[in-house]
């Protein structure tokens, strides 16, 4: 009865081990998937941000190059966004004195009629 126990024990073991194993090629394969959709995307980026950069063939990209690119685009961006806010401002100062221009021809058109 003894041996019958560990013989289902270490059958029991055995098929743990190979299950363990089919998990394991599993994962691996995961990874590598992983590893090749990480390069792809990498490509994708640079050649989004700077297809001369990307154009050379056979070239990896590196994790580097990808953030410093899109650190430089985030950069771009802000100052695009600072400069279009400064603009507004000027827009808007230069319509209040359009406004304000406007106004003082009809007061003086006003004024030039009265007097005629």
């Amino acid at each position: 009865q003894v041996g019958e126990e560990l013989k289902a024990a270490w059958s029991q073991q055995v098929g743990q081990l190979q299950e363990m194993g089919c998990r394991k090629g599993l994962l691996h394969s995961d990874v590598q998937r992983a590893g090749e959709q990480l390069e792809s995307f990498k490509t994708r980026v640079m050649q989004f941000c700077s297809p001369s950069a990307a154009s050379s063939t056979g070239k990896t990209v590196t994790e580097q190059q990808v953030i410093e690119k899109v650190r430089q685009i985030s950069d771009e961006n802000q100052q695009s966004h600072e400069r279009e806010n400064i603009l507004q401002k000027e827009l808007s100062s230069r319509l209040t004195k359009e406004k304000e221009v406007s106004a003082d021809i009809e007061v003086f058109k006003n004024s030039l009629q009265k007097l005629q």
